[in-house]
């Protein structure tokens, strides 16, 4: 049973209320005084203590009673951590705000979130805590979320203290945005990494920081995604230039797995509070699209709590196959993913094409390992997310590695990485790639059949050109590999690079 106790004006104990499903529970609320009766430029404390059983509901409201008059609103909190039995998770407590608007789906009363990422924040309407967002504290009945995260055997023991600040309130600051175009080359391959992490969530990087990363690294874009905020959307203006695109969107991180909303409009907010047995994902994609953004399922094999994907693939626009540095999940990824390639041409149906970012959040996480490089027709929002969702991409470990792949055959026909081949079933087709920046590496070709041509290592100057010869017939489409030596035994190396499919054969 979780309860509820309070010091200062004692509330005692509380009932609990569900909201809804069993998804989330509501304490009874926290008042203060009002403004004048604590007076101008005045503050008041309140102290809450409760308990989270095991087996908690994923978020729980503790409602506070906001007077007017109030300036700002101040947060922290505490919450225990026992030992626990060997292989058993032990405590781990996120935490937000929902304004008087309410905590319902949608996010509409949404004021910020910070995970377990911090222990305290404000919100005032001329400043509030990297996470949250700025504006007046009005009136009415906020609400402070919890999310036992994981709870221990012990149960979790939490400790709220939230500070009211009396006074006039100040002017919310004019956002500004980046722009979505950057200088280009025209139609060109350009190098990004969408998946990145600032201190608006979890990450210890300023966006100045990052913005001097990815150019260090050689990227042309980059896409924004802090867990469950956007707040991070206005203070990209300052880093987006005419060398570097950065588009703006959020990490959407539910408890059955996380999904990227890549390159959404600005101040766009999508909400995380859902499981999959309840059918609301296909809503908040739809909320994605309908921002101009790209739904892209993150590090679907990933090993953390809450991490591995559980809402199936049919609202996806594309696949992070690739997460930071590659790991055995990244390989499950990439193998599941050839299986859905496998299934799409089984059954006659698009594709999901696959990309790779890098997830960075602190130092050492290098910005830019892995990136997708993608063909589009000039360095805008529209043309990249249009070149990913086409599937003309390929991801690579570095700046350093750059591919190109192709497939001819019948009378000069040519198709490349994304492209169908039109040809008939045993008209021969050559399968060419050339490679930079690959010492040692070894391509492969794998098509619906499974790794049908690997090649000897390319020389230490990583340049070479490979060629295999083939027929639609025999091959349904066909994907390169760059992998690394393998340090023993049988298994293959860390991928350097790969590339989306080319389809080979007519419809």
């Amino acid at each position: 049973m979780c309860d509820d106790r309070a010091d200062g004006n004692a509330l005692g104990r509380r009932a609990l209320f569900v909201t809804g499903a069993a998804a989330a529970l509501t304490l009874g609320s926290v008042s203060f005084a009002s403004a004048a009766d604590a007076g101008a430029g005045g503050q008041e404390t309140r102290t809450v203590r409760g308990t989270l059983p095991p087996g908690a509901p994923d978020f729980v409201y503790v409602p506070v009673e906001v007077p007017a008059g109030v300036r700002e609103i101040r947060v922290s909190y505490t919450y225990d951590r026992p030992a626990t039995p060997a292989g058993t998770p032990g405590n781990a407590l996120d935490i937000g705000l929902f304004d008087e608007r309410g905590t319902d789906l949608g996010g509409r009363g949404f004021r910020g979130w910070s995970g377990g990422a911090r222990t305290e924040f404000f919100v005032r309407a001329d400043d509030a805590t990297p996470g949250y967002v700025p504006g007046p504290v009005r009136e009415g009945t906020w609400h402070i979320a919890l999310g036992p995260y994981t709870v221990a055997p012990q149960g979790l023991a939490y400790e709220l203290t939230v500070t009211l600040t009396y006074g006039q309130s100040g002017e919310t600051p004019r956002p500004a945005y980046p722009p979505e175009r950057a200088k280009g080359r025209g139609r060109a391959w350009y190098r990004g990494d969408c998946h990145l992490h600032s201190w608006h969530s979890d990450g210890r990087r300023t966006p100045a920081e990052i913005g001097a990363l990815a150019r260090a690294a050689g990227l042309d874009f980059i896409n924004t995604s802090d867990h469950n905020t956007h707040t991070s959307h206005p203070h990209w203006a300052d880093v987006a230039g005419d060398d570097l695109l950065v588009m703006l969107g959020e990490e959407i991180t539910t408890r059955n797995g996380h999904v990227l909303a890549l390159g959404t409009d600005p101040g766009t907010f999508v909400d995380w509070r859902y499981r999959a047995r309840d059918n609301r994902f296909g809503r908040f994609a739809r909320r994605v699209r309908q921002a101009g953004g790209l739904v892209v399922p993150a590090h679907p094999h990933a090993t953390c709590v809450g991490c591995n994907w559980k809402f199936g693939f049919g609202e996806a626009d594309a696949i992070e196959v690739w997460n930071g540095p590659y790991t055995p999940d990244d390989e499950v990824a990439l193998a599941d993913w050839d299986s859905m390639l496998v299934a799409s041409v089984r059954e006659g149906r698009d594709w999901i094409p696959a990309m790779g970012n890098s997830d960075a959040h602190r130092d050492p996480d290098p910005v830019g390992m892995p990136q997708t490089v993608v063909l589009a027709d000039d360095l805008t929002r529209d043309a990249i997310q249009e070149g990913i969702r086409a599937g003309r991409s390929y991801v690579a470990e570095s700046a350093k590695v750059a591919l190109s792949f192709g497939a001819s055959g019948g009378r000069g026909r040519h198709a490349g990485i994304g492209e169908r081949l039109e040809v008939d079933r045993d008209t021969p087709v050559t399968v060419r790639l050339e490679v930079t920046g690959a010492p040692r590496c070894t391509v492969r070709f794998v098509t619906d059949q499974g790794v049908l041509f690997t090649s000897a290592p390319l020389p230490v100057t990583g340049a070479g050109v490979v060629e295999w010869r083939t027929t639609p017939s025999y091959a349904a489409y066909v994907r390169a590999e760059l992998r690394h030596e393998a340090a023993t035994g049988p298994l293959p190396g860390a991928l350097a690079a790969f590339t989306n499919p080319i389809f080979l054969g007519r419809r």
